[in-house]
């Protein structure tokens, strides 16, 4: 197709906008879902685990056919986008792929924070956007006061805003003709080398790897040798096609077209996302910039419960990072849980859709150990170590500062919450940065209906990471109703008054249940993790103490009571001697026990950590 008739875009939004359910509508505006289809919503949405959650995971691509008025053919290829905080990097890859992107905005709950953080994403890759007000068919919808906001906030002009309600199918027809209109055609060198950037992947067992490219200059064909760039490898392309959404071969995709490559490699690692594909034959000067690397921000341990599962593991883990730029592992051996693997995650969604991917799709028992974040310890000798396990942590004699990660956090909320909000924030110690409101003052002096508690406020923190990895987006959504929404990204590192805390079961240390703390927090934060482990450890013969320690002290301790056996059950009577010899034989017994007794500690007992009551 000619390049001036084809139109790449995506749809971002803050988390439930109604991205997926739009996307749908243009499929079937498009004639892409026949009515056997028609029944399925969120298209694609095709991961189980998406549609039970009700979020997108995974970018997708696919291809829509498309007449104008006057019957002129054009090919739209569209990238459906995560809306979740934890995948914005899924995001910045489908951006980097587009000319355009549609900004969606709930006509309920306007403005949130992710749509002012992908804006300014789409802005850095100077894109066309095009703002819709979705959900307009809502009791609640206020369709003029989200425009509004969004003109002050963003600086769009009224009439450039498109209403629209995705679940109806209002307004579809004038987004798509919106995105011929507005959408610039893409740009490249259609004679020259080829070069096509990967935006995503994924192993099939039967095609190897199949990369998702945009080609930026030259054309893929069949039968041509292909490069790729960064890992420096040449094979042969087994079939090219494009997406519908389902996979379909085609002969060849041309400058600005998005599709896919089967490259029939069996490493998963050889094909990275972010990596230039050229002709063999005829290879391009340059590679393309690619993306700036996800960088994990939080780290936890995953330990198969079969010591048998871990070459399994290791194959599964090596199968996810494919398709998952931001997970990294390596390996490492637990006293406690033996050897497993340390993880690196985005956030704690993507840390929970890891696991259950892994003990979904590879049917596999997994034990992951509470999140830690990545710090940075300067030792007495003046060396500089960066840990992400507290059980790494040198003793405190070694140590001469800690210095931890803070964040950047923004939340946007109705202004009557700022006081609930300030309070949370202060109590993890945080720091206030700024405040404004999302509406221009004028707009607020027009509407009389307006109530002072209504107005949205953006509020910006500096919060320690390790403070709002845990419970914090569910106390903000409880002290506001559900109302305020939350997004984040890493600002500076800190010094700070750190200390690890260890836990002693029966004596022993469990490496994998340490944590490291603040001084101020730790005898508090002790005495709660041993109060819930002597709930959660199942009761032995033997008396169990639970202990915790901070560099030496104990400074809480809780004791698992032992099973007691009536041995005096069948003694009626008789002399009391015969019930004390009987009592006796049993407390020799229990010595025994606690000696080469070994106590079982179940999954809850890791995660009882992530639920330590503030």
């Amino acid at each position: 197709m000619d390049r001036s008739h084809i139109r790449n875009f995506c749809i971002i939004a803050h988390i439930d906008h109604g991205k997926s359910t739009l996307a749908d509508r243009f499929l079937e505006q498009t004639g892409l879902l026949d009515n056997s289809r028609n029944e399925v919503e969120q298209v694609l949405d095709s991961m189980d685990l998406e549609r039970e959650k009700g979020v997108t995971i995974k970018a997708k691509a696919v291809r829509l056919p498309y007449l104008d008025e006057t019957g002129q053919a054009y090919q739209l290829n569209l990238i459906d986008t995560p809306g979740h905080v934890d995948f914005s990097y899924e995001v910045s890859r489908a951006l980097a792929a587009c000319e355009g992107a549609i900004l969606v905005v709930d006509a309920v709950q306007g403005i949130q924070a992710q749509t002012i953080a992908n804006v300014y994403v789409a802005m850095e890759n100077n894109l066309t956007i095009i703002p819709v007000v979705n959900k307009i068919d809502l009791p609640g919808a206020d369709p003029e006061g989200v425009t509004q906001q969004i003109c002050d906030v963003i600086g769009f002009d009224r009439d450039e805003v498109l209403l629209a309600s995705a679940k109806e199918g209002t307004g579809t027809a004038e987004i798509l003709a919106a995105v011929v209109k507005l959408v610039p055609p893409p740009g490249g060198d259609e004679d020259g080398p080829l070069r096509a950037l990967v935006f995503d992947s994924k192993y099939d067992s039967y095609k190897g790897v199949i990369a998702y490219v945009r080609v930026v200059d030259g054309a893929v064909e069949e039968g041509h040798g292909l490069h790729m760039m960064s890992a420096d490898l040449t094979m042969e392309a087994l079939e090219i096609g494009y997406f519908t959404p389902d996979l379909v071969p085609t002969q060849g995709l041309a400058t600005g077209e998005v599709g896919y490559v089967a490259t029939g490699l069996k490493d998963v690692g050889l094909c990275r996302v972010g990596d230039t594909l050229t002709d063999a034959d005829r290879p391009a000067a340059e590679a393309l910039l690619g993306y700036q690397e996800a960088k994990p921000m939080v780290f936890s341990g995953l330990y198969p419960t079969q010591p048998n599962d871990f070459g399994p593991l290791r194959e599964a883990l090596e199968k996810l990072r494919l398709n998952d730029a931001a997970l990294s592992f390596e390996p490492e051996t637990s006293v406690a849980l033996g050897p497993g693997f340390r993880c690196g995650f985005l956030g704690l969604l993507h840390m929970e859709i890891v696991q259950e991917r892994l003990e979904r799709e590879y049917d596999l028992n997994l034990l992951i150990t509470a999140p830690s974040v990545e710090y940075r310890v300067r030792k007495t000798n003046g060396e500089e170590i960066v840990i992400d396990n507290p059980a790494a942590l040198p003793p405190p004699t070694e140590v001469l500062d800690i210095a931890e990660p803070w964040m950047t956090i923004s939340v946007v909320c109705p202004d009557r919450y700022i006081g609930a909000v300030m309070e949370l924030v202060t109590g993890r110690r945080g720091a206030f940065d700024k405040m404004e409101y999302l509406q221009g003052e004028d707009a607020h002096q027009q509407e009389d209906s307006m109530k002072v508690g209504d107005r949205r406020v953006l509020l910006q923190y500096k919060i320690p990471l390790s403070e709002i990895l845990v419970d914090f987006y569910d106390q903000l959504k409880s002290m506001t109703q559900g109302y305020a929404s939350l997004d984040y990204s890493l600002s500076h590192y800190e010094v700070a008054k750190l200390q690890k805390l260890d836990i002693l079961v029966a004596g022993e240390p469990v490496d994998a249940l340490s944590l490291i703390t603040h001084s101020n927090k730790a005898q508090v934060q002790g005495r709660q993790l041993v109060e819930r482990l002597r709930k959660l450890i199942p009761r032995q013969l033997f008396d169990v103490p639970i202990q915790a320690a901070v560099g030496g002290r104990i400074v809480a301790r809780e004791t698992v009571r032992a099973l007691r056996k009536n041995v005096l059950a069948k003694c009626y009577g008789g002399d009391v001697t015969r019930k004390r010899k009987l009592l006796e034989r049993q407390k020799e017994g229990k010595k025994r026990m606690k000696r080469v007794g070994n106590v079982e500690i179940p999954q809850e007992a890791f995660m009882a950590v992530l639920r330590l009551e503030k």
